[in-house]
C-alpha cells in the first residue's frame, strides 16, 4: 500500500515535467522554422515573382507608404482618321491612294463629289463593300450622299467638317484627323507614320500658317465672293460681289495650306463649338476666296487653348510657283529626290498612274499596285490578304526621315515661338 502511494506521488511531477519539455521542443522548432523561412524569402526577394507573402496588413498606413508607385502606362499606339476626297474622273486615283494608305487600325472616309458621275460613285461604293478586308474590319466609310465641292469656296470646308462629324460619330478612339485628296500620295508607310506619332503629344496640330497675308490681303481677304456650290447641283466657279470689305478687327486672320493633321480635341472643338468662335469664323469664311486655306488656321490661332498646340507644317511636299497659283505643280519622276529629301509624310499633286507613283510604291512603300502597303498587321498568303496583329509595327527608313522632320518642327515650335505669328 505504501509502495502504491509513493508511485502516485511521482506520477504528477513526471507528467508536469514531460509537458514542459514538450512545450520547449515545439517552441524551438517553430522558431527555427520561422527563421529559415525568413532567410529563404530574403534570398529570393531580389527576383520578380507573381506570388508574394503578405507580411503587412493592407489596412495599415505603413503598408501604403512602403509600396512603390506603379510605373506610368505607355501611351497606346495612335490611330488616324482620314478623309480622302475626289471629283469627276478621280475614282482610280482615289482607290490607289486608299490602298496605299490603308491600315486596319485607322479609319477612312472616302468621298467623290457631286460632279463625279453616278457610275463612278456606285463603283466606289461597290469596291468598298466587296473588299474582304474592308468588310471584315469595317473601318472604311463612303459618303453616299455626295456633296458639291468648289475648291476655292466654303463648300470644301463644309465637306471637311462633314467628314469630321462622321468620324466623331462612328469611331471613338482615333487621335488625329488627316485630310487628303485623290491627287495626294504617301511617302511613308502607315507603320512609319504610326510609329513616329506614338511618342508625340496627342494635342499637336500640324497646320501650316502665317498671319503675314501679303498679296492675299487684297486678293483674298478683302474681296467678297459667293460659292454657287452652296445652292446649286452643278459645279461652277465662284463669283465676285462688291464692294470689298475691310479686314476684321475682332479676330486675327491667318492663312496657309488646305492640307493638315488635326488633333481629335481640336476637331471636337470645331464640330461641337462650345465656344462660338468656330461658328462665327465659318460664317465669315463663307464669302472668303480660298477659305480652305484660312478657316482652320484662323480658328486654331484665335483660340487660346489651341494656339500653343500648332506645329507650322502640313506634312506635305508641294511644289508651288511664287506667288502661288491656284494649283501647285504636278509632280513627276524628276521630283523624286526632292520629295524624299523633304522628309514629309505626303506629297501632291500627281497625275493618275504616273510612273513616279510606281517608283514610290517600289522604293518607299514596298507595295505592288493593286495591293495594300505591307505592314506588321499583314498576314496570310498572298501577303496582307488577312488581318494579323494590329499593334505590331514594322517601321522602315520612312520613320527615320519623318522623325527627323518632326523633331526639328517640335523644337522650333517650343523654343522659337513660331506658333501663330
Amino acid at each position: 500500500m505504501k509502495s502504491l502511494n509513493m508511485e502516485k506521488r511521482w506520477i504528477f511531477p513526471l507528467v508536469i515535467s514531460s509537458f514542459v519539455c514538450f512545450f520547449l521542443v515545439v517552441t524551438s522548432f517553430n522558431m527555427g522554422l520561422i527563421t529559415s523561412l525568413h532567410t529563404f524569402n530574403s534570398i529570393f526577394s531580389i527576383f520578380p515573382t507573381h506570388v508574394k507573402i503578405n507580411q503587412t496588413n493592407p489596412y495599415f498606413a505603413e503598408s501604403k507608404i512602403n509600396q512603390a508607385p506603379a510605373p506610368p502606362a505607355a501611351p497606346p499606339v495612335p490611330r488616324f482618321a482620314y478623309l480622302i476626297s475626289g471629283s469627276k474622273g478621280d475614282l482610280e486615283k482615289l482607290w490607289r491612294t486608299l490602298q496605299a494608305l490603308y491600315h486596319p487600325r485607322n479609319y477612312y472616309v472616302v468621298h467623290l463629289d457631286l460632279e463625279s458621275p453616278p457610275q463612278e460613285r456606285l463603283e466606289l461604293a461597290s469596291r468598298v463593300e466587296k473588299d474582304p478586308i474592308f468588310a471584315q474590319v469595317g473601318n472604311v466609310h463612303m459618303i453616299a450622299k455626295a456633296n458639291m465641292v468648289t475648291y476655292r469656296g466654303p463648300t470644301m470646308v463644309a465637306n471637311t467638317l462633314h467628314a469630321c462629324a462622321i468620324l466623331l460619330k462612328k469611331y471613338t478612339d482615333w487621335d488625329w484627323f488627316i485630310n487628303l485628296s485623290a491627287s495626294d500620295y504617301p511617302l511613308v508607310t502607315q507603320d512609319d507614320l504610326i510609329y513616329t506619332f506614338s511618342d508625340l503629344k496627342r494635342e499637336f496640330n500640324f497646320i501650316e500658317h502665317t498671319s503675314r497675308l501679303g498679296w492675299k490681303e487684297g486678293q483674298r481677304a478683302m474681296p467678297l465672293i459667293v460659292d454657287p456650290g452652296l445652292y446649286k447641283t452643278t459645279k461652277s466657279d465662284i463669283y465676285w460681289a462688291s464692294p470689298k470689305r475691310a479686314l476684321p478687327t475682332s479676330f486675327k486672320l491667318f492663312t496657309g495650306s488646305a492640307w493638315m493633321i488635326l488633333s481629335r480635341a481640336f476637331v471636337e472643338y470645331c464640330i461641337w463649338g462650345w465656344d462660338n468662335l468656330p461658328r462665327t469664323l465659318l460664317m465669315y469664311y463663307t464669302n472668303f476666296v480660298s477659305s480652305p486655306e484660312g478657316y482652320f488656321q484662323t480658328v486654331v490661332c484665335n483660340a487660346p487653348e489651341f494656339a500653343t498646340t500648332v506645329i507650322n507644317h502640313d506634312m506635305h511636299y508641294i511644289s508651288w510657283d511664287y506667288p502661288p497659283r491656284q494649283h501647285p505643280h504636278t509632280l513627276n519622276i524628276n521630283d523624286t529626290a526632292k520629295m524624299i529629301g523633304s522628309d514629309a509624310a505626303f506629297a501632291r499633286k500627281f497625275k493618275q498612274d504616273d510612273p513616279v507613283l510606281d517608283k514610290i510604291d517600289k522604293e518607299l512603300l514596298h507595295r505592288s499596285n493593286g495591293s495594300f502597303t505591307p505592314g506588321g498587321w499583314c498576314s496570310g498568303k498572298p501577303r496582307c490578304s488577312k488581318v494579323g496583329n494590329l499593334t505590331k509595327l514594322k517601321p522602315g527608313p520612312g520613320a527615320k526621315r519623318l522623325r527627323r522632320l518632326i523633331g526639328k518642327l517640335v523644337l522650333t515650335a517650343k523654343f522659337s515661338q513660331h506658333q501663330c505669328n
